[in-house]
């Protein structure tokens, strides 16, 4: 898979919008796509979690080693037998499930390294983001891109709707699933017009989920 020719800043974002996810109680944090640490380590120094990182680039890996409490390097699914059982009060994938072979397998897999009251928390791309939504729909194309919603290295595509159901059909019960950086366009509202609003999840660009596994 190709990761050598992202834009700046793709490795080492802070993804601010996603910290309120974090339960206010969490001590341990494992950041899965952690690039080289810096959202792991932001919420370690803002909250003082243990904050671990899986990240699939191995130089990022190593640079995420340096600033947190544990990093591993490569696909993360080779790593989930070696992680604790019952440890991790979360567990953020920020736009990672989409880059996976099997994301479905990998969320069944990790409920059994939550703690009892752990979460899952995942940021994932809307496909049916209007721009994208208009590529098919009108100009009857599908061109990958280096980075985005039609990213070349994304194997799966996820609507809001799927995406809450995969986790319903996987156990988990979701306690939070909403549109996030939402498009500053009045493209998608004008369209909406015609259609009676009945399309407005096309302004979410991304949906951020939280999810306990159901008892």
């Amino acid at each position: 898979m190709d990761y050598q020719n992202k834009p700046d800043g793709y490795f080492d974002t802070v993804r601010h919008e996603m910290v309120k996810y974090l339960p206010k109680n969490a001590k341990t944090v494992l950041d899965v796509g952690c690039g080289t640490g810096s959202f792991a380590l932001h919420l370690k120094e803002k909250f003082q979690v243990e904050a671990w990182g899986i990240e699939y680039v191995e130089e990022h890996a190593r640079a995420a080693e340096k600033v947190l409490d544990k990093a591993f390097a490569g696909p993360c699914e080779d790593y989930l037998d070696e992680l604790p059982d019952g440890y991790f009060d979360a567990i953020y994938f920020n736009d990672v499930l989409e880059h996976m072979l099997d994301p479905y397998s990998v969320l069944d897999r990790i409920k059994a390294k939550l703690s009892p009251d752990g979460v899952v928390i995942s940021s994932i791309p809307n496909i049916r983001s209007y721009d994208t939504f208009m590529k098919l729909a009108v100009k009857k194309d599908w061109k990958y891109e280096k980075n985005g919603i039609l990213d070349h290295t994304h194997y799966r595509f996820f609507t809001g709707k799927s995406t809450k159901r995969m986790y319903e059909e996987l156990g988990y019960e979701v306690l939070t699933h909403e549109g996030i950086n939402k498009t500053k366009s009045l493209r998608p509202i004008l369209f909406n017009i015609l259609v009676l609003f009945t399309h407005m999840d096309m302004r979410n660009l991304q949906y951020a989920t939280v999810a306990k596994v159901k008892t």
